[in-house]
Formats: structure tokens, sequence, C-alpha cells
């Protein structure tokens, strides 16, 4: 029987607290059962197990990230929009690390509850739509989108695991490389010739 009150909602909430607090990678069934205060197998009604929890995690965090930027880039466009949606994709994993890591592995999620979580769809949407300021054309724009994504990715990848020793502040970095990231969509390069589209 359920315990009372438990749900997958709150199940998924606790192990992406758990996974903010000490990283996905040490989030376990028995770990969140402890934070519920229930048996392990009461979460087993709820989710069907580590992979499926990881899946929800990950699409709670692509919700939330996606409101994040959708809010800081509503109303603006160019250079204007791709600093704010990059500045609350970095707000979002640093003030959450271990839902933002669960939104960039595979997991195996449920295929009916991912077509009903916009968050994975709407981040497409939102970060083409940024892009459309730019007037790039496909194969051009889906290029675009996998630079600003890695670019994004890596530098707040690199610098939550302590990898940016230099004195020079990091803040200064990224200010530079959305300067610099702006100056490359906006001279896009012409294709090469022979390039798949």
């Amino acid at each position: 029987m359920a315990r009372a009150g438990l749900t997958a909602e709150r199940v998924t909430l606790a192990g992406a607290e758990l996974a903010d607090e000490v990283g996905l990678e040490h989030v376990t069934m028995s770990a969140v059962a402890r934070r519920l205060g229930v048996k392990d197998a009461s979460l087993y009604v709820h989710v069907r197990g580590l992979e499926d929890l990881r899946g929800r995690i990950a699409l709670l965090a692509a919700d939330e990230k996606t409101i994040r930027i959708a809010e800081a880039t509503t109303g603006r466009a160019g250079k204007d929009a791709l600093v704010a949606f990059a500045n609350a994709w970095r707000a979002y994993a640093h003030a959450h690390p271990g839902r933002y890591t669960a939104t960039q592995i595979p997991t195996q999620v449920d295929p009916e509850l991912a077509a009903r979580a916009p968050g994975p769809r709407r981040a497409i949407e939102l970060t083409y739509s940024m892009l459309r300021a730019y007037a790039l054309d496909e194969p051009d724009l889906t290029d675009a989108v996998r630079l600003v994504r890695s670019t994004l990715h890596g530098f707040v990848s690199l610098e939550a695991a302590g990898g940016f020793a230099h004195a020079r502040p990091a803040e200064a970095s990224w200010t530079r490389c959305l300067d610099a990231l702006h100056t490359s969509l906006e001279h896009w390069p012409a294709p090469r010739e022979g390039d798949p589209s």
C-alpha cells in the first residue's frame, strides 16, 4: 500500500533536492527513502527504479530551466537575448547542480511521461527562437544551436568542476565568451562546398 501523501512528484522532488546537495551520482533509492522517512519498497509504487527517478529529475529540471530562460528572454532579441539566455542557463546550473547534471545525461524516460513534459521540447523552441535574430537558415541554424549549447554547457561544467584556477575571474571570462559567441553568430561562416545539409 502506498504511503499517504507520497506521490511520484514528491519522490522526484526529494531526489532532485538530494541531487543538488550531494550530486546526482550519489542519489540512490535508499537515500531518497530515508529523506522521505519511508521504506525503500514504498518508492517503487511511484517510480520504477533509479533510472526512472533520474529521468523524472531530468524532466523536472528541464521544465524549471526552460521557465527561467523563457522569463529571462521575453521581449529581447539579438545579443541582449543571447546574454539573457546564457545567464539564465548558468544561474540554473549554479543553483541546481544535481538537477542540471540530470539534464545532460541520457536516461531511459517513460515515453508517455516524456511526451507530457514540455521542458525539453520548449527548450529547443526557445533556443531556435533566440537565434532567429541572427538570420541563419538550415543547416546553419542547427549548427548554431549546437555551438551555443556546447559553449554554455562546457563553461558551466568546467566552472562547477573547479576547472578555472587562473587568477582572472570566471565572470570576466564568461562575459568575453558571450561577446565572442555573439560575434561568431553575427559573422557565421559560409558553408563549405560539399557540406551535407
